[in-house]
């Protein structure tokens, strides 16, 4: 989740995207989101296993600012919220 285009980033995970980035969009996901005003979804992957999920969230959490903005632009450049497409 971001607030713009190469803007504060907010990585988490959970069992229902839809369900969950709403909460964010209505400023009820987290403090964090909250307070910046992270409501665009820019970047997921689903995992079909919630430990390979974790997994993978503890690890971009650790990553670099530049390792995770290359991720979100190799797959959405133009950082579009994708929240417009979930179901």
């Amino acid at each position: 989740m971001t607030n713009k285009p190469n803007g504060t980033l907010y990585t988490g995970v959970t069992s229902n995207l839809t369900s969950r980035v709403r909460e964010h969009q209505c400023g009820f996901g987290s403090v964090f989101t909250s307070r910046y005003k992270l409501h665009r979804l820019v970047y997921y992957e689903p995992h079909p296993d919630i430990t390979d999920a974790i997994r993978r969230e503890t690890a971009v959490k650790r990553w670099p600012r530049a390792w995770k903005v290359r991720l979100i632009n190799a797959g959405n450049p133009d950082w579009n919220d994708l929240s417009m497409d979930l179901p």
